[in-house]
């Protein structure tokens, strides 16, 4: 959950990106992981989804490092935060978002997906990045992969 003032706007990164609402302060707390705003899906929920829900589960929630097989979905401009080789945020602590510096009002906030999803392996084309559904699935469930094509 946002802990800040964000708003949605186009992003020089990809897509929609997530932008300070208001100054933050470098060090200040301005993300903290709340299953009210945050759902956990537990991957026989995401085998049960029709496959345009689970395409977007693929897209916008990351493995829950403490409980394994279950995927995180933010509910509020979080699921937008895009990946930088040089992020804004500090996401080292799992259910903790931290910023780096000082983030001014209408500056996109980044963060390094490396830092809470152990099988993200950065992004190849620049035309976009196929992510296998059965990735989000624990290891006995999973079935052959079916591509979602992310751009």
């Amino acid at each position: 959950m946002m802990l800040v003032r964000t708003y949605l706007g186009p992003s020089a990164i990809q897509g929609l990106g997530v932008f300070a609402g208001e100054f933050i302060s470098r060090g200040a707390q301005l993300w903290v992981l709340n299953p009210k705003f945050d759902v956990f899906v537990h991957p026989s929920e995401i085998e049960a989804l029709p496959p345009h829900m689970q395409d977007f589960v693929a897209r916008y929630s990351y493995p829950h490092l403490d409980l394994p097989g279950i995927r995180v979905v933010d509910c509020d401009h979080g699921k937008f935060m895009n990946h930088s080789d040089r992020p804004n945020t500090d996401f080292r602590i799992f259910d903790k978002g931290y910023a780096l510096e000082d983030i001014p009002s209408g500056v996109e906030i980044t963060c390094s997906y490396f830092e809470f999803d152990p099988a993200f392996r950065g992004f190849g084309a620049p035309e976009g990045l196929e992510i296998p559904v059965a990735a989000m699935q624990a290891p006995k469930a999973r079935r052959a992969p079916r591509r979602v094509r992310l751009a």
